[in-house]
């Protein structure tokens, strides 16, 4: 389990893992999310109470408000396996954020 916050304005690196889905619940703020499994692709608004699910090889980018920091917890299934999980894609947006 992680919890973590994106500065508001701030735009993370587009990426998907390799062996774990994640979940995530939205704490506080709002942004977007950007994910796409094979064909399909979305963005969900992040905003408090939101959960949204990240299955393993989707990929995903996601972006704090201009004026509003977006607050997380998310939950690794299964564990967190270390370096080299993460595997960087291109993205709809120019991230600002590593």
């Amino acid at each position: 389990m992680a919890h973590f916050e994106l500065r508001a304005g701030e735009t993370s690196r587009a990426v998907t893992h390799r062996t774990v889905e994640e979940v995530w619940f939205v704490l506080s703020g709002r942004g977007e999310l950007w994910r796409k499994q094979t064909s399909h692709e979305e963005v969900v608004a992040l905003e408090p109470g939101i959960c949204v699910t990240l299955p393993q090889g989707t990929h995903f980018q996601f972006r704090a408000a201009a004026t509003d920091a977006v607050t997380l917890v998310a939950v690794t299934i299964p564990r967190w396996p270390g370096d080299g999980e993460v595997e960087f894609v291109r993205g709809p947006w120019s991230p600002s954020a590593t």
